[in-house]
């Protein structure tokens, strides 16, 4: 069997086609600089690719989509090259089975098994099931290390990798097609709809959630104005490293999110917005405000960029799309405190809340309708833990806002979702409504 393989700099994932293809040398040198493109992979007089592959060495990704007869996607991997340059991590997996060849690509109703694996030997595979019967159910797969990994090939040597899921019993021929012209490099932005490595979670509008007057919504309430932080108090960060945890999950090993801040005494504040929505049991409609984040208030200059916070086994070469990293907490509580006094600091805090011993010198309730709940002081070292409330159990990142100059001006974390900004209102816009 013969399959034709081109290059391009991009895959349109709507368009199912390649944007702007390029000769096998210039791949070529994309390769060797790690710059991103892809590889196509045809069957002639078949109208969808048998798979098309995205590399990105820059990223540490390569990428693999199949595609079936009907052009739906039905398989995707994800690659990770780490430490060892000679193989790749096979990262991340998604299988897709079409029930019917005229089940659209993605049908909810489409049964898909997913494995997500790490390179110390954890994973898990997740099958779920539709129709009758349904849910889904998870496993630990018992892969060998061949499983798990495979040999980095060199450049125009890598195998067709669907080939099994083809049907191909023997290794096809390859023939490479030739671009009748190449679009001169610059020659405007790729599609929206390209495809790309995957990216971690970003950090959405923080900075607008504290600023009064922006309109935002959370998908659930149209319009939400936000309206001014409530100050809460202030902290004591002695030390220079600020801790950012759940104090209620097993710390052996000290905090899961540390940043370094000047020592020094820091306030808390929470920003809040404000709506209007219908009250079932008042049959009316009611005006609230609620609480969007909290942060640590380290500069009055605005920050300029916002970055993730990783923990020390958070390695950003593993992250599959939208992953976050942060602190655990089966409790709905998360904490900002002195990671130089950690340990007395939470020992406090669980005699304290714990045991119901409020009377305890260096604890305290807050109890000022506001999202932090309690404090403990070590008066040894004058550090302070700060606890808050968040909206349920599970995973918080902690996002650490920097200036132009790269020193951190704030540290936050959303109790929920980001929401979404709404388009500013002009002066006539808001004449008219009033």
């Amino acid at each position: 069997m013969v399959v034709e393989v081109g290059y391009a700099q991009a895959w349109d994932l709507e368009a199912c086609a390649p944007w702007r293809p390029m000769s096998v040398e210039d791949a070529r040198a994309r390769d060797a600089a790690g710059l991103a493109y892809v590889v196509v992979y045809r069957e002639p007089g078949r109208e969808a690719p048998l798979e098309v592959r995205l590399v990105s060495w820059w990223d540490h990704y390569v990428g693999l989509w199949i595609y079936d007869a009907q052009g739906r996607r039905t398989y995707e991997l994800d690659m990770r090259l780490l430490d060892d340059p000679s193989r790749l991590l096979r990262r991340y997996s998604v299988g897709w089975y079409y029930t019917d060849p005229e089940m659209a690509e993605f049908d909810k109703a489409c049964p898909r098994i997913t494995v997500d694996l790490l390179p110390d030997g954890r994973g898990r595979r997740t099958e779920e099931r539709q129709g009758q019967g349904g849910g889904s159910y998870s496993t630990s797969p018992r892969l060998r290390d061949d499983e798990r990994w495979m040999a980095r090939p060199a450049f125009g040597e890598w195998p067709l990798l669907s080939a099994q899921v083809h049907g191909l019993t023997e290794p096809p021929a390859f023939e490479s097609t030739e671009v009748a012209e190449a679009a001169e490099p610059g020659d405007g932005d790729a599609p929206a709809t390209s495809w790309r490595p995957p990216r971690p979670a970003q950090p959405g509008p923080i900075n607008e959630l504290f600023r009064p007057g922006v309109r935002v919504t959370d998908g659930y309430h149209p319009e939400m104005t936000v309206v001014e932080p409530r100050r809460v108090g202030t902290l004591r960060i002695p030390s220079g490293l600020l801790a950012v945890s759940g104090p209620d999950i097993d710390h052996g090993d000290g905090p899961r999110i540390t940043v370094p801040v000047p020592p020094g005494e820091y306030v808390l504040d929470e920003a809040r917005v404000r709506f209007r929505y219908q009250c079932e049991w008042r049959d009316a409609e009611v005006t609230t405000t609620q609480p969007t984040a909290v942060r640590l208030l380290v500069s009055e200059t605005p920050a300029a960029t916002w970055e993730m916070a990783l923990g020390p086994d958070d390695d950003p070469r593993l992250f599959i799309e939208q992953q976050i990293a942060g602190f655990d907490t089966d409790s709905a509580t998360g904490c900002f405190a002195d990671a130089g006094s950690w340990d007395p600091l939470l020992a406090l805090f669980e005699r304290g809340l714990i045991r119901g011993n409020s009377d305890l010198d260096g604890y305290e309730d807050i109890d000022e309708g506001s999202m932090f709940m309690q404090r403990t002081r070590d008066e040894a070292s004058g550090g302070e833990l700060m606890s808050f409330a968040t909206t349920g159990d599970g995973t918080y990142p902690v996002w650490v806002g920097r200036c132009e100059a790269g020193e951190v001006t704030g540290v936050v974390v959303l109790v929920e979702a980001m929401p979404e900004l709404l388009p500013e209102q002009d002066a006539t816009s808001i004449d008219a409504a009033v």
